[in-house]
């Protein structure tokens, strides 16, 4: 099957064919743990799941390696966004988005990385993201990594790409290595003082060029520190990946890099340099491929206008007043094409909501008919192959859900293909596992019964409504018990509920 994807590095599509037969090598930009993860960043780390996903279906096996930040991330004002965390934690305890006495002295960052580290996976887990499974052997933490980090840096500053500063802090001289600024389009000419660099202004009489970027910061103050041959202290934020993704990759070159647009400067051009500065090689990955950003009701998230979501801020009810299951976001972040915007909406999840439940009453109906029984299909079967043929032409996920929603209309002549066809979308989709239980209506709870008891009323009055031609009425009904919690269908037989996904 001929596959293309859109490289950022080359900015045009690219036929897509991995280094070594059979096996992809990708590396994912992962979390800093300093906050719980927002769905943002879900969107991104999804994307790259559905990317993964749809390679194993086409039969490569992903060695797939993601980090965890939790050291070395600095913000603009060159603090460290681990010891910035401990007053954020310190907050959150107050709002009640961290459990009091779930981090024992909220002013230890290694602590603080730990709790948010656990949150992320634990989130990740319940949407689906393959590797957060596969934590800690391909979920390498940066500070499990300084002995290789320093080594990367001594091979660096002896093949005359980086420097030893006068106040001992150690840079990579961009001007040594003369693709810099490929991927992102910058050229060292219109580089502003600092960027990329992380280092306050004063600092920058110390760099022989302004965009030269930091590597190790000797710093005896500092929580996080580390001894090394340029005095204790800690490292950068760029070197921890190049480091990570050439030890587990075992790779001087890797086939895929994926993350946010937001981390193509100066991030993963920092990468690029740092690699191929120890490597030799013009190319660090062969393709670059960077999800757009998430906007909620067609802005930026944003915490002064209270938009500024988590994956626990959707599951637990605080963005819609209603809990959404886990399938239903995976589903939302992961509909739309991963090189535009994203704009999630309540409207949005109410879609994906009904999408998700389609789903899996195809598979239950299918279930049903052949005991669980299904046939065994691959990529020649008509509709797995055009599936896959959507996904290969740049993850064209809008194409692949229209054809997915299209067999789940249809009747089938043989469901025992059928159910098999369902799996193997499903391996992609990534529904079924995290919804087992889903569509299970029974519950032991009486105000659950009392709630599913008012909506049937509801429901009879509503017809009511109806036949009455009182539609106003009938859609003051509706929107009572959709707000109650529960999806309304009407049809030849009346008015009847199920409890919603969202």
């Amino acid at each position: 099957m001929e596959i293309r994807f859109y490289n950022s590095l080359t900015k045009q599509r690219e036929l897509f064919e991995s280094l070594r037969l059979g096996v992809v090598s990708m590396y994912s930009c992962g979390p800093t743990v300093y906050d719980l993860a927002h769905i943002g960043n879900f969107r991104t780390f999804l994307f790259g799941d559905l990317l993964r996903r749809f390679l194993e279906l086409v039969g490569y096996r992903v060695d797939h390696v993601m980090n965890i930040t939790d050291v070395g991330h600095m913000t603009d004002g060159e603090e460290d966004r681990m010891t910035q965390a401990a007053s954020r934690m310190k907050e959150n305890k107050k709002t009640g988005r961290v459990a009091e006495g779930a981090v024992a002295n909220p002013d230890d960052p290694y602590q603080i990385a730990e709790y948010y580290t656990q949150a992320f996976l634990s989130d990740a887990r319940k949407l689906g993201y393959k590797i957060a499974f596969e934590y800690p052997q391909r979920v390498p933490k940066a500070t499990d990594h300084i002995d290789g980090m320093q080594e990367m840096i001594g091979e660096l500053i002896k093949r005359g790409h980086a420097y030893v500063a006068e106040d001992g802090v150690v840079y990579y001289s961009v001007e040594s290595f003369p693709e810099y600024g490929r991927l992102s389009g910058n050229t060292l000419e219109n580089l502003q003082s600092g960027a990329g660099g992380r280092v306050s202004d004063e600092n920058q009489s110390r760099k022989r060029h302004p965009a030269d970027f930091m590597l190790w910061k000797p710093d005896q103050h500092h929580i996080m520190k580390w001894a090394s041959p340029w005095g204790v202290g800690y490292p950068g934020w760029h070197i921890e990946c190049s480091v990570m993704a050439r030890k587990l990759l075992k790779r001087d070159v890797i086939d895929i890099h994926t993350g946010g647009e937001d981390l193509i400067f100066p991030h993963h051009e920092c990468e690029i340099a740092q690699s191929c500065g120890v490597t030799g090689s013009r190319r660090f990955a062969n393709f670059w491929l960077h999800a757009r950003f998430l906007f909620v009701n067609g802005e930026k998230m944003s915490k002064s206008k209270g938009t500024f979501y988590t994956a626990r801020d959707v599951f637990e009810g605080r963005v819609t007043g209603n809990p959404v299951h886990p399938a239903v976001l995976r589903y939302e972040l992961t509909k739309a094409h991963y090189r535009t915007n994203l704009d999630f909406s309540e409207k949005g999840l109410m879609d994906s909501g009904m999408a998700v439940r389609r789903l899996i009453e195809k598979r239950q109906s299918l279930e049903q008919l052949t005991n669980g029984q299904s046939a065994e299909v691959d990529l020649t079967h008509p509709l797995l192959a055009q599936f896959a043929a959507a996904l290969a032409d740049d993850l064209n996920i809008a194409e692949a859900l229209a054809i997915v929603n299209q067999f789940a209309r249809t009747d089938h002549r043989d469901p025992h293909e059928a159910l098999g066809v369902w799996k193997k979308i499903n391996s992609v989709l990534a529904i079924a596992p995290i919804t087992e239980g889903l569509l299970d209506e029974s519950d032991s709870g009486g105000g659950q019964d009392d709630a599913m008891r008012q909506a049937e009323e509801w429901c009879r009055e509503l017809d009511a409504a109806r036949r009455d031609k009182n539609y106003s009425r009938a859609d003051e009904l509706r929107k009572l018990i959709q707000d109650t919690g529960f999806e309304v269908r009407t049809g030849k037989e009346g008015t009847t509920i199920q409890r919603a996904l969202m």
